[in-house]
């Protein structure tokens, strides 16, 4: 999303969304390992987590409306959608781009603003978990492991993911030798 897709780069803003969630997160250390500005949005009680990720900036998404003092971004990382992501055009400089794991971004709503949207979804490739792995192996980018389930319990793993309570990190299943 960051890189190939928003082509941000070293000296840039990136304004992410959703910075405390898993996918978020993990932009917020690429984006800050790769020399870019970040300015976050995440729930106040995520705050000072987000901060120790990398970002410059991080905003509590519900103490006021982020469109008023963040503006002339680069590229908006969106995990959010809805609202959110319309909001987020008006923060982007002109020729700037939205990147969404959520929705599409109108076309006309691109037009007005003078930035490009564009609608990801993950595609694992053996190239990208290489560079991902040795970044890990470096230490550049740290886990976030919230709740350890043995194999036995994969259901409740994708309950967790549809939305029952856990713990913020990531769900990891454990492989027992026996």
């Amino acid at each position: 999303m960051l890189f190939e897709y928003a082509r941000a780069r070293d000296g840039q803003t990136a304004l992410i969304h959703g910075a405390a969630g898993n996918v978020g997160a993990y932009a917020v250390q690429l984006a800050a390992f790769a020399g870019i500005r970040v300015i976050a949005t995440c729930a106040a009680d995520d705050v000072e987590y987000v901060h120790s990720l990398g970002a410059d900036r991080v905003l509590d998404y519900k103490a006021g409306p982020f469109e008023e003092s963040v503006t002339d971004v680069d590229a908006v990382i969106d995990t959010v959608g809805g609202s959110t992501q319309q909001r987020s055009l008006a923060a982007l400089k002109r020729g700037g781009i939205l990147v969404s794991s959520v929705s599409p971004v109108p076309q006309e709503a691109q037009q007005r603003f003078g930035v490009k949207g564009v609608f990801f979804l993950v595609q694992v490739t053996t190239e990208r978990l290489k560079r991902l792995s040795h970044l890990f192996d470096q230490g550049a980018l740290k886990p976030n492991v919230g709740t350890v389930l043995p194999l036995t319990e994969a259901r409740q793993a994708h309950e967790m993911l549809a939305g029952a309570p856990h713990r913020r990190g990531k769900i990891v299943l454990r492989v027992d030798a026996n």
